[in-house]
């Protein structure tokens, strides 16, 4: 399912091309592609519950507006899918200002909803490039975390 929305974003999202296409269309093309029709059915329901959590007033998890800076407490479940170095990344895009309260927690919804067997920091770089994408009002975020994961710097850093 990952890599039919890697395959979704570079080609639709990422590229700019229209993204408004028939369902019945992007499905027989992501079958022409080789994906299944099961796995291709997950990944367009794990983008339409990414467009319902934007378009709600709450998100899973957050019940109340938070004023003061918190530490976000994984669940099991959670830590086991997210490892110490994602945990720590996704905690560096809220200092930096990447994420706020709700967009990490679409982040860590999306992640969640993933049926992949091993997840990395890389993939979850490109969940939280997918989720500001499609938060109206996080340009200059999406626009940041393009350059974190597109404009590694080259040779050492002291």
């Amino acid at each position: 399912m990952f890599d039919i929305l890697m395959y979704l974003f570079e080609n639709y999202i990422h590229s700019e091309t229209e993204v408004m296409v028939d369902h019945d269309q992007l499905t027989d093309e992501l079958l022409k592609a080789g994906f299944e029709v099961d796995e291709i059915y997950k990944a367009l329901n794990w983008l339409e519950k990414l467009a319902d959590l934007q378009n709600s007033d709450t998100i899973p998890y957050l019940t109340k507006p938070c004023l003061s800076p918190s530490v976000r407490i994984y669940t099991a479940e959670e830590q086991t899918r997210l490892d110490p170095k994602s945990q720590g990344f996704i905690m560096f895009l809220e200092q930096i200002n990447v994420l706020d309260i709700e967009t990490r927690e679409m982040v860590i919804d999306r992640v969640m909803a993933l049926e992949t067997p091993e997840f990395l920091l890389d993939d979850l770089k490109w969940v939280i490039l997918m989720v500001l994408f499609n938060v109206p009002g996080h340009e200059t975020a999406y626009n940041q975390m393009e350059e974190l994961v597109f404009d590694e710097p080259d040779g050492l850093l002291h």
